[in-house]
């Protein structure tokens, strides 16, 4: 059990280093719900953050990322060796 739950953290870890290796940024949309009626403008005002979250990774994430995951992947196959498991 602890071997497959530390296999898939490492492959998590090393399938986001890889997307954030290919991406230069992410853009994260939210869904506006279309409203029954119109409301007063004093009673619905302007949003004060935009919905649109634009999310930027720096330079290190993925290869800490990468690094990191290939780290647990290797732990995971020692485990039944070191626990004397199947």
């Amino acid at each position: 059990m602890w071997r497959a739950f530390f296999l898939a953290i490492g492959t998590m870890l090393v399938i986001l280093g890889v997307e954030c290796l290919l991406i230069d940024s992410a853009t994260l949309a939210a869904e506006r719900p279309m409203p029954m009626q119109q409301a007063p403008a004093w009673f619905n005002p302007e949003p004060l953050f935009d919905p649109n979250r634009v999310i930027r990774p720096p330079e290190w994430i993925p290869w800490s990322l990468l690094a990191s995951g290939a780290v647990v992947l290797l732990y995971a196959m020692t485990l039944p060796k070191r626990w004397g498991g199947s």
